[in-house]
């Protein structure tokens, strides 16, 4: 089984993600204290609500380090932000990364297209190995006594 995972934006997401509970655990701590009633006057409610908006928008850039990508001789597995897909081999049409594109897409028989958002094309050459490598494959699905098309 080969899998392949986004490199660049896994990094990204991690980091962004820590520095956003940092951020908003700083900014939390340095809210005005409430020593009166008014606009800018905040409480220990204010305070944790606002870290907790600040642990929610960091699990959704975590988020981003979800899809990925799994394959063998059957059929390909493909995980994005919401949901899993797997599709046999048999359904794939093709896979294309085409120039300026963020990522690859699987043409599949019915004229759908699936986004592997975990072939990342700033991915760069990790990303053009993946294709290539899902390309076999897929070439090999189609010639079963033949494992090195």
């Amino acid at each position: 089984m080969t899998e392949f995972r986004p490199r660049r934006l896994r990094l990204v997401a991690r980091i962004a993600s820590v520095a956003l509970v940092l951020v908003f655990g700083v900014l939390a701590y340095l809210l005005p204290a409430r020593q009166g009633e008014g606009p800018a006057a905040f409480g220990l409610a204010d305070q944790i609500a606002f870290f907790i908006i600040g642990l929610l928008l960091a699990y959704a850039a975590y988020g981003f380090t979800r899809p990925w990508v799994r394959a063998d001789e059957a059929g390909i597995r493909v995980r994005s932000y919401v949901g899993e897909r797997y599709l046999p081999w048999q359904v794939v049409a093709g896979i294309r990364m085409e120039d300026g594109a963020p990522w690859a897409t699987l043409d599949l028989h019915d004229d759908d297209t699936v986004a592997l958002l975990a072939v990342q094309a700033n991915d760069g050459a990790y990303a053009v190995d993946a294709v290539v490598e899902l390309r076999r494959l897929l070439a090999a699905s189609r010639n079963p006594g033949n494992p090195r098309v």
